[in-house]
């Protein structure tokens, strides 16, 4: 017979008899062990006898409370509790757990050959004998001489009977498995099921409190009602019962006056009475009409009054469900930067999978850090089955969103997500050139208030209007801007018109948003003019870096006063790049740091700036300042530009690093009024680019 090419694995099978001889049957009665006369106990000496023959043993030969073993004949001291104290064996008693879990074990056998073991291949998942085979487990592979099928060399093969006994583990396994999940899912629905009727109960008790409250305000007011008729009756009523009173005592009056006359025999007398009753009759004819009448009836104020209480009573209140299935619900996120709001839009999905319409459902979420602490968050309902979650992380790093609905987990959650500190451009505009996308040494913009930004092209002469998603719109051409020298721009006070600085010419222009010019002025002390503001009086603020101030012009060229000067102190200029006004006024100058003064000109505070073993390092190209007064300024140092974003208190809140679209040279700095966005022209790379900063 040809030997198998396939590999064998090596078993070994333990007779079931000659085990349970040798291991599980006491030596003494050649009983087999058991839980109750036949109870395994442990002698000193190591040897293991059944409870019934150590009983009868000690009954027997016990001397001074010793006995021998009946195996090695070596004296055993009886404990004080008798035989019964004898600790159990263990392991004979876990040998016997054992061998009652485990079945006779079959070993299968071929049908034609009757001693022929069956084998089985792991491989191929096929059962076979070698005898019918030749030794290959490949139906007619085995002709003598024939050389085996290469592709068997490395199955696994063992005996079918050990395969048997593995397919029956793994069976076992996977069925406790899948009772162990059913057993928790029919957990879980059951307590669904409990917070179903608890909050069915809540809302049932809800529902009576209110028809409560309505029965309570109904029969008040009916007690009303009925107070205001009965009032309205015993008015009436004691007004009649008066009338009543009075004729009872007119005629008590007269039967008296008659029981007076008629014994009475003066005839002038009786003359004289009668004359007072006719008096009387007269009186009498008034008290025969009632003085109040018995008209009282209750008239409701409209027909339709159980229609207007059905409404109100329809309006009460709605009974709301949901068909959210929290495990099929996902969340989803944008890139998370450091410092700037964060948005996770969660989408509620129905157990069949259809996207749900409506809001409503109880959304809780939490944002944790990798230090466990918890981010403040606003979760806003949208109302159409999709919920917004917006946070900000203060720091890069690990971060955890946890988002629940029904105190269930929806899908892929607790959500693991990177937070990264670089904060790249939303948005870039332009190149090297003189066409519509074209800049040439772009130097200042300004944003107006519908967020229409404009950008001097220095080097085309004119200034390039761009839409907030930086749409390109028009030119706005004048001769002003001709020269290629304007390095500032300012919206008018009105924000209708631009107001540029000429630093070659020496004159600030102001021109409409169509190019005409409004007017013009210059000054005898302008050295070296580069930027320009207006503020909230109208005021003309000129930065001459040749002078070192600021200058403060009234609208029509009159110098006011000048601000600052040139020197190494606190407060002094050394290079002055650019200025803004804060919503209250403040004067903002960029410089080698960011100085600060009030509106009159006084020095308030530096922020910012980098100082090294040689001196201030670096400086401002650009500053701005949104509605908050939060600074946004633009700095330029040798090795790298950013641009730092600073709160009202001067503390640094965030830097742009421009990650992966590096700055060269912003030369000018904008806000937008809609939303935390800045714009930054970059003179290096001639091109304009908007960021988030908040």
């Amino acid at each position: 017979m040809m030997k198998m090419s396939s590999t064998l694995v090596e078993t070994v099978s333990i007779n079931y008899e000659d085990f349970n001889e040798s291991f599980l049957t006491c030596g003494t009665c050649l009983c087999m062990y058991d839980g109750q006369e036949h109870t395994p106990k442990l002698l000193p000496c190591s040897h293991t006898v059944c409870l019934e023959c150590l009983t009868r043993i000690v009954a027997t030969f016990a001397r001074d409370s010793q006995f021998r073993c009946p195996i090695c004949r070596e004296l055993i001291t009886i404990p004080r509790g008798g035989v019964q104290a004898l600790p159990p064996s263990f392991l004979v008693n876990q040998l016997l757990d054992l061998m009652a879990s485990q079945r006779r074990e079959v070993i299968p056998k071929c049908s034609t050959h009757a001693n022929q073991e069956l084998l089985f291949c792991e491989t191929c998942d096929s059962v076979f004998c070698t005898t019918c085979t030749g030794g290959s487990h490949k139906p007619g592979g085995g002709a003598t001489g024939s050389t085996p099928p290469a592709s068997t060399a490395d199955h696994t093969v063992i005996p079918f009977s050990i395969a048997i006994k593995r397919m029956s583990e793994i069976l076992i396994y996977k069925a406790n498995e899948c009772t162990a999940k059913l057993n928790s899912a029919a957990e879980v629905v059951t307590a669904e099921i409990h917070r179903l009727d608890h909050n069915a109960d809540e809302s049932f008790n809800v529902v009576n409190q209110l028809f409560e409250e309505v029965s309570a305000e109904v029969e008040r007011r009916r007690e009303q009602v009925l107070a205001d008729v009965k009032r309205k009756k015993d008015e009436k009523k004691k007004v009649l019962e008066e009338q009543l009173k009075i004729i009872q005592t007119e005629k008590s009056q007269v039967d008296k006056d008659v029981q007076a006359m008629k014994h009475q025999v003066e005839v002038r007398n009786i003359t004289k009475k009668i004359s007072q009753l006719n008096t009387k009759l007269d009186a009498v004819n008034q008290l025969s009409e009632p003085r109040e009448n018995s008209y009282i009836i209750f008239q409701r104020s409209e027909p339709s009054f159980q229609d207007a209480v059905g409404r109100v009573l329809a309006d009460v209140g709605r009974i709301k469900t949901s068909k959210t299935f929290p495990s099929l619900c996902r969340a989803s996120m944008e890139t998370s930067i450091s410092n700037l709001e964060t948005t996770a839009r969660v989408q509620t999905i129905d157990y069949h999978g259809q996207i749900q319409e409506f809001g409503g459902d109880p959304v809780t979420a939490e944002v944790v850090n990798d230090k466990g602490d918890k981010i403040s968050l606003h979760l806003r309902d949208n109302g159409d089955g999709s919920y917004e979650i917006k946070f900000t992380p203060s720091c890069p790093g690990t971060f955890c969103l946890k988002v629940k609905i029904f105190d269930r987990p929806i899908k892929d959650c607790p959500l693991f997500f990177e937070v990264t500190e670089h904060n790249s451009p939303v948005l870039s505009f332009g190149s090297k050139g003189v066409k519509e996308k074209g800049f040439v040494q772009p130097c200042s913009l300004i944003v107006d208030p519908r967020d229409t930004i404009y950008i001097v092209d220095t080097g085309n002469s004119r200034i390039k209007v761009l839409s907030p998603n930086l749409d390109f719109q028009n030119h706005v051409l004048n001769e002003s801007l001709e020269g290629r020298s304007v390095t500032g721009v300012c919206l008018g006070s009105s924000a209708d018109s631009l107001i540029t600085v000429n630093w070659r010419t020496k004159t600030v222009t102001e021109i409409s948003l169509d190019g005409m010019t409004i007017g013009a002025f210059t000054h005898d002390d302008f050295v070296e003019p580069i930027a320009v503001a207006i503020n909230r009086d109208s005021d003309v603020l000129v930065a001459d870096n040749g002078v070192g101030c600021i200058m403060m012009f009234e609208s029509c060229g009159k110098l006011k006063k000048k601000i600052g000067k040139k020197g190494g102190k606190k407060g002094d200029f050394k290079e002055i790049s650019s200025l803004c006004i804060t919503p209250k006024g403040d004067i903002i100058v960029a410089d080698t740091r960011i100085i600060v003064f009030t509106a009159e000109g006084e020095f308030l505070r530096e922020m910012g700036g980098v100082v090294g073993k040689e001196g201030a390092r670096g400086r401002y190209s650009g500053v701005a300042v949104d509605r908050d007064g939060m600074v946004l300024a633009a700095r330029m140092e040798k090795a790298r530009s950013y641009i730092q974003v600073f709160n009202a208190d001067g503390s640094l809140y965030s830097v742009i690093d421009s990650h992966g679209s590096k700055l060269k040279r912003p030369t000018g700095i904008a806000v937008g009024q809609h939303g935390h966005v800045a714009y930054v022209v970059d003179i290096g790379h001639d091109c304009i680019r908007k960021y988030r900063y908040k």
